[in-house]
């Protein structure tokens, strides 16, 4: 269909394994296929962090090589989720959706099969490549088949089913790690030919293609270079010392080259970045908001993964079940909140989602080394509540705004803010918690092997992490002010049928 014009889109037949893209049941089929493409994300993102200390014993990797297994494949999601939200808009966005499931199943194969660190990074930036094509249509996918008034629903739905991938992913990984570190990788594979499958039978196009062609080869590389540059420089400055050369000539790299990136996206006649679509307020705000949720959360597992295997040292499968609170508070706060926002609109919850896990992450700073699990449970639990209450309405929000030719790049826009906050949220907590502790008080944690160490010995961790905590809840305070920013609810519905300018 991709030689199709647009007018032809939606006038051939369209039954496959589900059913006319016009039943009124279509939507679900729709659902179904994108939750299992969250599930598949959120799956291979718990295995993984569970797997960090193994990856470290077995690839003798150093603490910022372990670190930036999990940045490359976000940073190269991150930089490449407009791209490919832009190519969905321009060809189609069921063929981009099942070619991102494809790539994800081979490039897992790929990393399974990794010898040494370096490998594992090049292997983890190409999957990011396949899960640019899966972030950048899967709220666009969904935003097209269900009805404005059942949105919330079906992206609480969909985080709901992340929050399930939340908690099984650890416990699996843990699993997994007992059998091989391979496993990690390798069992991505099944799953995401079974997503292509699936997609490629029950999926439509049911959005008019964008007549706007051109892609921003100028901006991409400006934005992949300049995000690559101030990760590394933060990441690495708390190991390495922050004058270290590539310390400096990373973070000039990013003051220089990011705000460059706007300038070229303002100016340019295909921007990858399409910086019209913020003028709707409703959208930038809940677009802002969603990049300080990435800033304030995404480094919490990162932190509790090495809190549990390095400080307490547990075995990966009982970290695993130690980190599943804060995946229940998601998946129990995640649909409520959806039905809530579609029937009062999302400012007011959004902005109380983001207090909540904000005080959830102040009580967590009371942790210590001999801290009974039940605190530290009932923490996580607060803080997954939260997101849960922030993260569907915020989303369902933002989209419903936008017109349907322009979602793929919107979805995109959110998806890239999101895990560009994600991203340097794990070289900022990376690099305070690294900051004045003893590298081999570092690699025996992050190894997880801590038999010998004294509680003397891991306060400096015990502290920096404190500190972590303080700098991401004020973080999440912060994007409940932002929250705030978008239109009243005696104003959402006029603000909501407004069209994005095109």
């Amino acid at each position: 269909m991709a030689d199709l014009p647009p007018a032809a889109v939606g006038t051939l037949p369209r039954r496959r394994l589900g059913v006319d893209s016009e039943h009124a049941n279509y939507k679900w089929w729709t659902l179904s296929c994108t939750g299992l493409g969250m599930l598949l994300a959120t799956i291979n993102s718990g295995t993984l962090i569970i797997a960090l200390p193994d990856l470290e014993r077995a690839l003798h990797t150093t603490l910022l090589g372990l670190v930036w297994v999990i940045l490359a494949y976000m940073i190269a999601s991150t930089v490449l989720v407009l791209t490919a939200g832009r190519l969905s808009d321009l060809f189609g966005r069921k063929q981009a959706y099942v070619g991102g499931f494809v790539v994800f199943a081979l490039t897992s194969l790929g990393a399974g099969f990794a010898e040494n660190g370096t490998e594992l990074i090049l292997w983890r930036i190409l999957q990011g490549i396949g899960a640019a094509f899966l972030f950048a249509n899967a709220a666009a996918l969904v935003t097209d088949a269900f009805p404005r008034e059942q949105l919330g629903l079906a992206m609480g739905t969909n985080t709901m089913i992340a929050a399930i991938g939340l908690v099984l992913g650890p416990v699996l990984g843990g699993a997994l790690v007992s059998i091989s570190w391979h496993w990690v990788f390798w069992f991505n594979v099944p799953f995401a030919l079974l997503g292509a499958a699936w997609g490629y039978g029950v999926l439509h196009e049911l959005a008019r293609r964008d007549t706007n062609r051109g892609l921003d080869i100028l901006g991409t590389a400006t934005f992949v270079a300049g995000l690559t540059g101030l990760t590394l420089g933060v990441s690495k400055g708390g190991i390495s010392g922050w004058n270290d050369p590539v310390v400096i000539g990373g973070l000039i790299a990013g003051v220089v080259l990011l705000p460059l990136f706007v300038l070229i996206e303002r100016h340019g006649r295909a921007p990858m970045l399409d910086l019209t679509i913020f003028e709707n307020r409703l959208f930038a705000a809940a677009t802002g908001a969603a990049f300080i949720n990435g800033l304030s959360r995404f480094a919490l597992l990162f932190v509790f993964v090495f809190y549990f295997q390095g400080v307490h040292g547990d075995d990966p499968i009982t970290a695993g079940i130690k980190l599943s609170p804060m995946a229940i508070g998601m998946l129990i706060a995640s649909p409520l909140a959806g039905i809530w926002a579609d029937r009062h609109g999302s400012r007011t919850l959004a902005a109380l989602g983001m207090v909540v896990s904000a005080a959830g992450l102040i009580a967590m700073t009371t942790l210590g080394v001999d801290s009974p699990y039940w605190q530290s449970s009932l923490w996580l639990l607060l803080v997954g509540i939260g997101s849960g209450m922030f993260n569907s309405p915020n989303t369902a929000a933002m989209m419903g705004v936008v017109p349907a030719h322009r979602r793929g790049v919107a979805a995109g826009a959110r998806m890239m803010l999101q895990n560009t906050g994600a991203v340097l949220s794990i070289a900022f907590v990376m690099a305070i918690v690294t900051a004045a502790v003893p590298k081999s008080v570092l690699l025996a944690i992050f190894s997880g092997v801590t038999t010998g160490l004294s509680q003397a010995q891991l306060d400096p961790f015990i502290h920096n992490m404190h500190t972590a905590l303080w700098v991401l809840a004020a973080t999440s305070v912060v994007g409940a002010f932002v929250s705030l920013l978008r239109p009243t609810t005696a104003k959402l519905r006029e603000a909501e049928a407004e069209a994005v300018p095109a």
